[in-house]
């Protein structure tokens, strides 16, 4: 009943600021909003509140989704490079791990809903979003088909000094995606702490692996 009044009483508020000789800004809208959806949430398990709140890049982006165009290229290169700043390197130095558990993570949708356990293993959900291998037939294609994902680039060794850049890329990628594409929409699972670096080697491996499913 709350929620309904809260909701209820901003609509004659819009129209009242609407009928004001120079009417509300874009930012006034904004606050509304802001506040009707925080008012709207509640805190349930380990879902808390502070997942509302947004950081410069998804504001920026947000923006200029709303705005029906491009973030400014200005705009994006420093998201980027701001992005790129929060990469962390293995620090055992090894990329790779075992691909059969990077398998078991990019099934996995499990983890951060209100009912599960702040130390409950999350999962990747990778095949949400994108096909890796030829044996998991349901998969999403929000995302590109990482099918021969190392095949396809070449990675026959991806210790080799020719394979540096792709296995480089490819864990900046997994770590954060905006350092690479301001606005991407692919969860920045290292970033984020949704995946561990354990589990991003794993993955790694998934893709990377000559040995894994994907590279077959």
């Amino acid at each position: 009943m709350l929620k309904k009044t809260i909701v209820a009483a901003a609509v004659p508020a819009v129209l009242l600021l609407s009928a004001c000789g120079t009417g509300p800004s874009s930012a006034d809208y904004d606050k509304m909003t802001a506040d009707i959806v925080k008012a709207s949430f509640v805190e349930r398990g380990i879902a808390k509140l502070d997942r509302l709140e947004q950081d410069a890049a998804n504001r920026e982006c947000a923006a200029a989704d709303v705005a029906g165009q491009p973030v400014a290229e200005k705009v994006g290169k420093a998201i980027e490079e701001a992005e790129m700043k929060t990469i962390q390197w293995p620090s055992d130095g090894k990329f790779l791990g075992d691909w059969k558990e990077g398998e078991k993570i990019a099934q996995s949708g499990r983890g951060l809903t209100w009912s599960d356990k702040a130390t409950d293993v999350n999962g990747g959900n990778c095949y949400n979003c994108h096909q890796i291998s030829k044996q998991e037939i349901s998969f999403g294609t929000l995302g590109p088909s990482l099918y021969n994902y190392g095949k396809l680039r070449g990675v026959s060794d991806p210790n080799s000094p020719e394979a540096k850049a792709i296995v480089e890329y490819t864990w900046g990628k997994l770590w954060n995606a905006r350092a690479y594409n301001a606005c991407s929409q692919m969860p920045r699972v290292g970033h984020k702490g949704i995946l561990t670096q354990q589990q991003i080697q794993h993955v790694m491996a998934l893709l990377l692996d000559p040995k894994s499913p994907v590279n077959q």
